[in-house]
C-alpha cells in the first residue's frame, strides 16, 4: 500500500489492521511523520513533534498487537494530534502565545489523560491563535496556518492545526476544543468530521470545565472515527464535577437514519450566508433525502441579538482570564487579543444575565422544534473560509456586498455553544469555487448524541469525503 493511502488510513481500519497483524503501527507511524514533513512547510499545523519518542511508543505497541503480556486498548497504536491548548504534564502548552512560550504544564486535561490511557500515541502539537479567542490559526509565536485545499485561505479556529494535519494526513485522530465554534469551524474549512459534544460529556480543566459554553472534543476524517475517539473522551470523571453520568457510547454500528425527521435552517434567521455555501448546504440536504430522511426547511425566530450575547457571556467568563495574562505583557499580545478584551471590557454582570435570559429565549424556539424534529441542519460556515492572515477587525468585510462583523458573524456555530447540551458534528457539504470545503452542522435535541452520528455517517454514505484521491487535498 503506497503510503499517502496509510496517511489517509482510518482509524477504524487501521485499528483491525493492527488487530490482524496485516499493519504495523510502526509502518503507520513512518507514513505520517514523514507526511507531515513533507506538508508542514506550507500548512503550519504543528507546534511541536516527538517523533523519535512516537516511534519508540508505536514499537511498544507493535509488541502488544504481536501477543505481549498487555492487550491492545481502544486507539493502540494511533498517531493522535493534541491542540497546543490542552494541558500535558511534562510539555510546553503555549496557546499560541509569547506569554507562554516557555510554559511546562504540571498535570493533565482528564479528556487527554484518557487519549493516552487509551494506548494513543501524541506525535505532535498543534497550531491554535494566542488564547483561541479568534475562528482562525494565526499568531505572533507560530505565523500563520493554512487549509491544505487552497494555502491562502485559513483552516478556521481555534483547533485549526488539529483540522489542517488531518486533511494533509499527517495525523490519523486530532483533538480540539470549542467555545464559539473551534471544532466545527476548522472541521468545514478543512473538510473534516469535528464534534461538539453536549456541556459535561467530556470532562475538561478548570476554570473553564464549569463555564457550559466550552467542550473538549475529537475531530477526525469519517464520522466512525469521530465516534471510536469520542468514545475514549466520554464519561464522568472525579476531576471535573460538572461532568454527566452515565457515560454515553455511540455504538459502532449506527441505525439508519431512514425516517428521520430533520429541521433545515440556511441562515438561522439572523445570518448572511454565502451563495456557494446555501447551495452545498441543499445538496446536502437532498442527500439525506435520498438516505429516506425527512428534510424540512424552517423558521426559528431567533432575533438578531443572538450576535451580542456570546460577547456578554465571553465578557464575564473568558474576558477576565485573558485579561489576567495580557497583563503580564500587554506589548507582547496579538492585535485581535486587544480587540477581544476591548470588546469585552465594558460587560457587566447585568449583560452577563441578559445573556442567560436570551439563551432561554433560542432554547424555547429550538424546543418547540425538537418537538417534531429529530435533529436540525445548518451551515456551519456562511463562506467557505476567510484569509489565512484574517483581520477579525476588518469593517469592510462583506457578504454578498453586505458588511458583516469579521470577527465571528461568518461563524454559526456559536448559537450552538449558548444551546450547550444540544450535541452538534459538521461534516463536509461539498466544495467552493476556490477549492475549499464547506460543512453542515447537525444539531440534535440535548444529550441524544447517537442521532447526530446516526445522520453524519447517512450522509457520508451518501456524499463520501477524502476516501479517494480526487477527494484529497492535491498538496
Amino acid at each position: 500500500m503506497a503510503d499517502l493511502e496509510l496517511c489517509y488510513m482510518s482509524a477504524a481500519e487501521a485499528l483491525r489492521r493492527f488487530r490482524d497483524r496485516s499493519l504495523s503501527p510502526l509502518e503507520l507511524l513512518r507514513a505520517l511523520i514523514a507526511r507531515a514533513e513533507a506538508v508542514e512547510p506550507k500548512i503550519n499545523a504543528f507546534t511541536a513533534t516527538y517523533f523519535e519518542e512516537a516511534l519508540d511508543k508505536a514499537r511498544l505497541a507493535e509488541a502488544r498487537y504481536a501477543g505481549g503480556k498487555a492487550s491492545p486498548r481502544a486507539l493502540e497504536g494511533l498517531a493522535v494530534a493534541i491542540k497546543d491548548e490542552t494541558p500535558l504534564k511534562g510539555r510546553r502548552t503555549t496557546q499560541g502565545s509569547l506569554l507562554l512560550k516557555d510554559h511546562v504544564d504540571e498535570r493533565t486535561n482528564p479528556s487527554a489523560e484518557r487519549i493516552l490511557r487509551a494506548g494513543a500515541i501524541v506525535h505532535a502539537r498543534t497550531t491554535t491563535p494566542e488564547f483561541c479567542v479568534v475562528p482562525i490559526t494565526w499568531s505572533r509565536l507560530w505565523g500563520v496556518s493554512r487549509t491544505p485545499w487552497n494555502l491562502a485561505y485559513s483552516p478556521g479556529g481555534s483547533s485549526g492545526g488539529s483540522a489542517a494535519s488531518l486533511a494533509a494526513g499527517s495525523s490519523t485522530l486530532a483533538n480540539g476544543s470549542d467555545i464559539g465554534g473551534s471544532i466545527r469551524i476548522p472541521a468545514s474549512a478543512c473538510g473534516v468530521v469535528g464534534f461538539k459534544p453536549p456541556y459535561g460529556r467530556n470532562p475538561d480543566t478548570p476554570p473553564f470545565s464549569l463555564d457550559w459554553y466550552n467542550h473538549i472534543g475529537p475531530l477526525a476524517r469519517t464520522v466512525a472515527d469521530c465516534a471510536i475517539f469520542q468514545n475514549v473522551m466520554a464519561g464522568p470523571h472525579l476531576a471535573d464535577i460538572a461532568t454527566v453520568r452515565p457515560k454515553l457510547r455511540i455504538p459502532p454500528v449506527l441505525p439508519e437514519a431512514r425516517g428521520r425527521r430533520v429541521a433545515l435552517s440556511i441562515d438561522l434567521d439572523v445570518f448572511e450566508v454565502d451563495a456557494e455555501v446555501e447551495r452545498n448546504t441543499r445538496e446536502a440536504a437532498d442527500a439525506l433525502r435520498s438516505a429516506g430522511v425527512e428534510v424540512e426547511e424552517v423558521r426559528l425566530g431567533w432575533p438578531e441579538t443572538i450576535k451580542q450575547a456570546l460577547w456578554w457571556h465571553w465578557g464575564a467568563y473568558l474576558g477576565p482570564y485573558i485579561r489576567r495574562y495580557a497583563a503580564m505583557g500587554p506589548e507582547l499580545v496579538t492585535d485581535y487579543v486587544r480587540e477581544f478584551l476591548d470588546r469585552t471590557r465594558a460587560n457587566t454582570v447585568e449583560d452577563f444575565f441578559r445573556s442567560v435570559e436570551l439563551e432561554t429565549e433560542l432554547y424555547e424556539n429550538l424546543g418547540k422544534l425538537f418537538a417534531k424534529y429529530d435533529a436540525l441542519i445548518c451551515p456551519t460556515l456562511a463562506v467557505p473560509s476567510v484569509a489565512a492572515d484574517h483581520d477579525v477587525a476588518d469593517r469592510d468585510f462583506k457578504i454578498n456586498g453586505k458588511p458583516v462583523d469579521a470577527y465571528l458573524d461568518w461563524c454559526l456555530t456559536y448559537p450552538f455553544n449558548m444551546m450547550s447540551r444540544c450535541p452538534v458534528l459538521s461534516v463536509p457539504s461539498g466544495f467552493a469555487a476556490n477549492g475549499v470545503p464547506t460543512g453542515i452542522q447537525i444539531v440534535g435535541r440535548p444529550f441524544q448524541d447517537v442521532s447526530v452520528f446516526e445522520l453524519g455517517a447517512a450522509l457520508e454514505r451518501v456524499k463520501p469525503w477524502l476516501d479517494v484521491t480526487e477527494r484529497r487535498p492535491a498538496i
